[in-house]
């Protein structure tokens, strides 16, 4: 995979958990007055946090949603309920924060950034970060998404971003997009990445009919085909049948596990950016928080790919972020259990007899991905 220095120095830099700070928090946890691996995968998230951070994650820290807001040329081909407009109209509508991710950021305390990184037409509202790579990615369908260096110049778009938010305080990000046709793309992206066939992974996107669902799957088909995008190559099928807010997303993706940030996965969309990041670097897996379940058919299939389980099984296919954002409380929780919560010892509770095991109690989970 040919990259520029800028993105090879950011692979090389994102490194393995920090174990002593996980065991660190897993002997805290089985202090607790309950009994040892009681609250379950709360105690997995404090662990995981704690080999991010390199220390116990505290609570009411800051939590930064970035909003990725791209079009796509593949709209053309009629893959989406929706005309592509909707994408700047519904970006003006989180300026206003009328959005549902509005809506569910300001529940859980999380602050809400929008970056245009390729939206077909001008954005002047000033509350947008405007980093437009192009204005919307090419009909791939047709020909290529994007060339190799706009796909590599909006991850390092990402990559900025990351940095930045974490300077100024962030200890946890989450990843949103805007971009109508981007379910067609991730398809594309996921089906080239992990050889499933296109109609495994393509979903109804915004409530596509059975014979619309059939022609969106031909297109993909049809893409794949006419592109050949090499598997080995993330740059290379971003560029060919990816988009913009995808890339830039990988790069939000990588710049946090490089700032060593933990990063709330939000649906397809975003799951998707994540394979990109982690076929760049597979250690990125292990800085991954996987929100929810989405609709999207190709969504657990992807999530199975990469041995990730999401904590909300909720229906939910919205994208904008709005299940990371619900996953933030799940953060905040963890944090909470192990900072607020007495040990058997501060409580004056007696605890389990050294020399009594009970079979039904297990201890914390082991994951392999956090070894």
């Amino acid at each position: 995979m040919e990259i520029g220095k800028e993105l090879s120095e950011v692979l090389w830099k994102i490194g393995p958990l920090d174990m002593a700070a996980s065991q660190k928090v897993r002997e805290r946890l089985d202090m607790l007055t309950k009994p040892q691996g009681s609250l379950g995968r709360l105690e997995e998230l404090a662990i995981q946090l704690a080999g991010i951070t390199g220390g116990s994650f505290l609570p009411g820290s800051k939590k930064k949603v970035v909003v990725m807001a791209a079009d796509h040329g593949v709209t053309e081909e009629g893959v989406s309920a929706y005309p592509r407009e909707v994408t700047a109209q519904m970006v003006a509508n989180f300026v206003n924060g009328g959005a549902a991710i509005n809506v569910l950021s300001r529940l859980c305390g999380a602050e809400v950034r929008i970056v245009d990184i390729g939206v077909a037409g001008e954005l002047e509202m000033v509350e947008i970060t405007r980093a437009k790579v192009r204005t919307g990615t090419g009909n791939f369908a047709r020909v290529k998404a994007m060339s190799r260096q706009e796909a590599e110049k909006a991850i390092l778009l990402g990559l900025s971003i990351a940095g930045d938010e974490i300077q100024m305080g962030a200890r946890v990000l989450a990843t949103g997009e805007m971009g109508i046709g981007n379910t067609t793309a991730s398809s594309a992206v996921m089906a080239a990445l992990t050889g499933y066939p296109a109609a495994s992974v393509v979903g109804r996107g915004t409530g596509l009919e059975d014979r619309e669902l059939a022609h969106k799957v031909a297109i993909v088909e049809k893409a794949l085909a006419f592109h050949r995008p090499d598997p080995t190559d993330p740059l290379d099928v971003l560029s060919k049948v990816g988009g913009l807010e995808i890339a830039g997303l990988t790069g939000l993706i990588l710049g946090a596990a490089a700032g060593r940030c933990p990063v709330i996965i939000d649906g397809f969309i975003s799951s998707v950016s994540a394979l990109v990041a982690v076929k760049m670097n597979p250690r990125v897996l292990n800085y991954l928080i996987p929100s929810h379940l989405s609709q999207e058919p190709g969504h657990a299939l992807l999530l199975e790919y990469m041995e990730l389980k999401p904590y909300l099984h909720l229906n939910m296919r919205l994208g904008e972020g709005t299940g990371a954002v619900l996953a933030m409380q799940l953060v905040e929780a963890s944090a909470r259990i192990l900072a607020e919560m007495a040990t058997f010892s501060e409580a004056g509770v007696s605890g389990k007899e050294e020399d009594t095991v009970n079979e039904n109690i297990p201890g914390p989970a082991r994951s392999d991905k956090l070894q």
